[in-house]
């Protein structure tokens, strides 16, 4: 079956998502208010899911239409074809938003949209009420100046929960959005990684299943892997290919420090889910005491600021301090992110690069420090 498929992202890394899409086979995609949209069939939604590192979520997009009343969400909505979606026995659950609309009530919306769906397959199935005891689907609604379109959820949970980090530290920083921070880094698998504020471990995991080529959903669960009404092979087939792609190196160099042993030992449970804690060297150490001998390693870090410590000259101070431990390592390219206002005053050097990004819903800025490139292979 062909589906039209959108894949969401996070702002301000639209670009990174678009590159991945493209090794997917899925070229020169635009971008629309952080959706990209294409026509594909069960596989192409399983891989999306499987193999994409920054993407939000994987939606199949149902239909669209005029919507101004009540009566043309149900309409509208009724149309669908939802036999062909939603077996008949599934719990359906719809959720949504309204924006610059004359329809905005949200509950309202979702209570129409519910019914549609409800009469719709009672009347396919010739029966009067719906048992909603089988799989989960997730109906996502958004009415944006006056035009409603519908979702169907394929990712179930946000594709940001790679199924290992259970225990969430304070202030953690999202999956998805490491993993774009590191696509935006020089690191390779052949280069030293170190994250001297590891908190809960994030950075250096993603880093670890980036090296070793390990996907970012194989080891968590889809809700499209349960429908009834989707072909199952799209999901064990894309399976087994992640499992046949993995490539471990086992020579790669990946730390994680933080002063917080109980930040440590929650970084190492983590690992230990995701698969990789022999690949990882973590320990509880002062960032300001981290130093290395190799050269052209990478950093990548997420340091305490905001909700983390209790005010903004105690994050400046920091700041202040770190730099002075990043001085003392001329050759390594440092990516930290963080929302303190006025960063390169209290690091005391402007960034090479800097760019906007949200973690979660805190505005923060990603700055790039690059260190010295290494030699040409024939000097």
């Amino acid at each position: 079956m062909n589906y039209n498929i959108c894949v969401t992202t996070a702002f301000g890394i639209e670009g990174i998502t678009k590159r991945e899409l493209a090794k997917l086979g899925k070229e020169n995609i635009p971008a629309k208010n952080g959706m990209f949209s294409f026509y594909g069939n069960e596989f192409d939604v399983a891989k999306c899911n499987m193999f994409l590192r920054t993407a939000e979520r994987v939606y199949i997009k149902l239909s669209e239409f005029p919507c101004t009343t009540f009566d043309q969400l149900f309409e509208g909505t009724a149309k669908i074809q939802w036999s062909e979606y939603i077996n008949f026995e599934g719990q359906i659950v719809v959720n949504g938003k309204c924006v610059n609309s004359i329809i905005y009530g949200i509950s309202a919306s979702q209570a129409i949209i519910k019914k549609a769906i409800v009469v719709s397959l009672t009347k396919s199935k010739g029966i009067k009420i719906l048992p909603e005891t089988a799989e989960r689907y997730k109906v996502e609604f958004s009415i944006i100046d006056d035009v409603c379109s519908i979702y169907l959820d394929t990712s179930g949970l946000g594709l940001h929960k790679r199924g290992y980090r259970d225990l969430v530290g304070e202030a953690s920083i999202k999956e998805t959005l490491a993993a774009a921070i590191l696509e935006l880094s020089v690191f390779n698998k052949d280069k030293e990684f170190a994250d001297p504020f590891c908190g809960s471990g994030t950075f250096p995991i993603e880093a670890c299943l980036y090296a070793n080529n390990i996907a970012p959903g194989i080891n968590r669960s889809f809700d499209f892997a349960s429908w009834k009404v989707f072909n199952k092979d799209a999901y064990n087939v894309t399976l087994e290919q992640a499992k046949d792609e993995i490539k471990i190196n086992k020579n790669i160099r990946i730390a994680g420090y933080d002063i917080d042993k109980n930040s440590i030992k929650l970084a190492m449970h983590h690992a230990e889910k995701a698969g990789v804690r022999e690949y990882i060297h973590f320990q509880c150490r002062n960032a300001l005491d981290f130093s290395s001998h190799r050269s052209y390693g990478v950093i990548c870090t997420n340091p305490p600021y905001g909700e983390r410590l209790s005010n903004e000259k105690e994050v400046s101070a920091l700041m202040k301090a770190f730099a002075e431990t990043f001085a003392k390592l001329p050759d390594w390219s440092l990516y930290l992110i963080t929302s303190l206002p006025g960063f390169e005053y209290a690091f005391g050097k402007k960034a090479d690069k800097n760019r906007k990004l949200f973690n979660g819903k805190i505005e923060c800025r990603l700055y790039q420090y690059l260190g010295k490139k290494p030699p040409k292979k024939n000097d």
